[in-house]
Order: structure tokens, then C-alpha cells, then sequence
């Protein structure tokens, strides 16, 4: 057999399997795939919502691990509501103090604040010995940065006196948790003179948190009303308003505070129309003589 017999089969394969993989004449075409679905930010709004009701109910249940991926994802595009990135980021600053990450902890707090003007612990959380002084220390952070922004401080760059000094210290126990040694620091302050009427309203305002997380609260009612003889115009941030350790405290305060100012300006008023009918009314002038 020669070279040529020996080859024929292997080509004869060749040339059959070629044929094979050319598509038949007349066959029909192949459909196209079809179009992937569209994701729409409604079906994104409504995952994040699943995200964030699964992280729940992890940390509920102890899996932290997994809680804070299921939180983080629920944040990822923005779509939650104010209330929820909130709730989503206070889940986050739990865990993280939990596990000892104290810096991620306030973050997390700091973010929630941010998020949500309205924010606040409930009273039972604000009292958790893990992270409730974290949370008490960023809000307290932040409401001094808001004051700051709004020029309260100036610019001035000079060194602090005897009595800011005090003052500044006394916000540190505040922040530490250390309410009795916050409370008579700040009282030093005042009684030291604290000079300008911004540091004056602070450490009072202060004190009387201090007072009502002792449940001292009539002093704590007292130390409100007093605010308002320095600025008629007080009030807290929604934040600090809607502590539950002096919400009503303070509401009970800033409606005696303001129902004494309108009775002193009521008496003023009258005082002075009293005032103004007593006194007679000057002779009229004697024409002039030409």
C-alpha cells in the first residue's frame, strides 16, 4: 500500500468532520437571548429594605459577622430613608463596640447623627455600659462642633481663662460618663464667672443634664429655667430634646420659663401705662407775640 492509499481514510474524516460544522442550507436561525431585566431603583429601595430587616434580625440573634455585611450592603446605594440608614448605622455602632472597635463605633454614631437630625437612643440603650458613653461623647462632640460653626466661639485664639478651663473639663467628665464630677466642675465655672453669654449657656445646660441623668430632676427643672434668664431664645437641638432622660423635664421648663417671661412683660407693660397716665400732660405753649 503506498503513501496515498495509507492517507485517504484520515482525510476522508477530515473533509467529513469540516462538513459537519458548516450549518445546513434553509436550517433556521437561532432566537436571540433574551434582554436581561432591568433593575430599577424601586427593586434596589425594596432589596436594601430585605438587607437591612436580615441584618436585624442577625444582630438580634448574636451574628454580628454576618449582621454587619447584611447592614453594610442595605447602605450601600442610598436608598433607605433617613430613619433607616439611621437605624442601620446604629446597629453598626453596636456591634462595633461590642467588639472592642471603639473608633468605628463613633464613626457609626457620628454618621447616624449626620443622617438624621432626629436621632436618639432610646432610654435603655443611651444606659448600655458598652456603648452608651460612646454615643453621649459624639453627641456632645458634635453639638459643641455645631456651636462652633455657628461662630458662637469667634476666632478667638487666645489662651483659655481660669473659668473656660473649668468649663472645657467639666465637658470632659460630662463625656466619661462622670456626671458628679462633670456637675461640680461646671457649677465652679459658673461661680468663677464664665464671660461670654455662650459658655455661660452651656455649662448650664450641662449641668442640668448631668442633673437629670442623676434623676435629680426638680434640680435638673430648676437648672433649665435658669438658661433662660442668660438667652430668652434657648433651646436644644431636636437631638438633645428628644433625650428620653430629660424630654419632659425640659418641656416642663421651657413652658415656665416662657409663661414667667410673658407674665413679667404683661406687668411691665402695665406698670408702665400706669406709669404714662400719672404723669400730666405738659402745657401747650404760649403763642408768640408778634
Amino acid at each position: 500500500m503506498n503513501r496515498i492509499t495509507r492517507a485517504l481514510p484520515v482525510l476522508i474524516l477530515l473533509v467529513a468532520a469540516g462538513c459537519a460544522e458548516l450549518p445546513k442550507q434553509g436550517s433556521p436561525e437561532k432566537p436571540p437571548a433574551p434582554a436581561a431585566p432591568q433593575i430599577t431603583e424601586d427593586t434596589l429601595r425594596d432589596r436594601a429594605k430585605q438587607q437591612l430587616a436580615n441584618g436585624t434580625r442577625l444582630y438580634e440573634s448574636g451574628e454580628y459577622d454576618s449582621a454587619s455585611k447584611s447592614l453594610i450592603s442595605s447602605l450601600e446605594h442610598g436608598l433607605l430613608a433617613k430613619p433607616e440608614q439611621a437605624r442601620a448605622r446604629k446597629l453598626l455602632a453596636f456591634i462595633y463596640c461590642v467588639l472592642g472597635r471603639d473608633a468605628q463605633c463613633r464613626d457609626e454614631f457620628r454618621k447616624a447623627f449626620e443622617i438624621y437630625s432626629e436621632f436618639s437612643l432610646t432610654s435603655a440603650e443611651d444606659g448600655h455600659p458598652i456603648w452608651g458613653p460612646v454615643h453621649r461623647s459624639v453627641r456632645t462632640q458634635l453639638v459643641t462642633e455645631r456651636e462652633a460653626a455657628q461662630g458662637r466661639r469667634g476666632t478667638n485664639l487666645l489662651p483659655l481663662n481660669k473659668a473656660e478651663q473649668m468649663l472645657q473639663d467639666g465637658l470632659v467628665k460630662y463625656d466619661s460618663g462622670d456626671y458628679d464630677a462633670s456637675l461640680r466642675i461646671l457649677e465652679n465655672a459658673l461661680k468663677e464667672g464664665l464671660k461670654e453669654k455662650t459658655d455661660q449657656v452651656r455649662a448650664m445646660k450641662f449641668v442640668a443634664f448631668s442633673l437629670c441623668l442623676k434623676e435629680r430632676f426638680p434640680q435638673c427643672r430648676a437648672a433649665f429655667v435658669k438658661i433662660y434668664d442668660v438667652n430668652p431664645e434657648f433651646d436644644l437641638t431636636p437631638a438633645e430634646a428628644g433625650h428620653p432622660s430629660w424630654t419632659k423635664t425640659f418641656a416642663g421648663a421651657k413652658a415656665q420659663a416662657k409663661r414667667a417671661m410673658a407674665e413679667k412683660a404683661a406687668k411691665e407693660a402695665k406698670e408702665k401705662a400706669a406709669k404714662d397716665k400719672s404723669v400730666p400732660p405738659a402745657p401747650a405753649a404760649a403763642p408768640k407775640k408778634n
